[in-house]
């Protein structure tokens, strides 16, 4: 639903409870003026948004991915602050396919702003798989130290060991060999 259809909707839910003020019907204006609740609420909360990370709290990212696929203009449907939150859930379910779509929607998600510090250390880490898995150890350094920075309720902190683990098995150059096997010559 439109974002500014739910304005319209909770302000013909005030009018009809002041008409039902008005008119002496207190528990009809009572009422309405409950119901005005919702559409407040859900200007502010998508329940599209909502209903992903429901989805995605109990692991299933293809519902996760459905409930996202319903919002289909994100300018039309979604508040500024919103529009964060729906790149990180992209990303978040883009990233088992494809870490490159899932590293622009991560991107996207930290130019509009998350809420959460824990949001932000998530998507750096994931920005940091997209670095890695294209062979850039240094990017992926940088984003895992400003994930290791945003992590402060330490939920990412056994994520980000074995991350720092797989940075150091990773080659720099493209020939690099392994320092540790036997040298052989030209001719051996």
């Amino acid at each position: 639903m439109n974002k500014y259809l739910k304005l319209v909707l909770a302000f013909l839910l005030v009018a009809g409870s002041i008409y039902m003020f008005s008119t002496r019907e207190i528990a009809w204006g009572i009422i309405l003026l409950l119901l005005t609740i919702f559409p407040i609420l859900l200007y502010f909360r998508n329940e599209f948004i909502l209903l992903s990370f429901w989805k995605m709290r109990s692991g299933d990212l293809e519902g996760a991915k459905k409930w996202l696929s319903y919002i289909k203009n994100p300018e039309s449907q979604l508040i500024k602050k919103q529009f964060g939150y729906y790149h990180y859930m992209m990303g978040l379910t883009e990233g088992q396919n494809n870490i490159n779509l899932s590293e622009k929607y991560m991107r996207k998600a930290l130019d509009y702003g998350l809420s959460f510090a824990h949001d932000r250390a998530m998507a750096k880490m994931n920005l940091a798989a997209g670095a890695m898995s294209r062979g850039r150890k240094q990017e992926a350094q940088k984003w895992l130290s400003e994930a290791k920075s945003e992590d402060k309720q330490n939920m990412l902190t056994e994520q980000i060991k074995m991350f720092e683990e797989q940075l150091k098995r990773m080659n720099v150059g493209r020939n690099m060999q392994n320092p540790n096997m036997r040298r052989r010559g030209k001719f051996f």
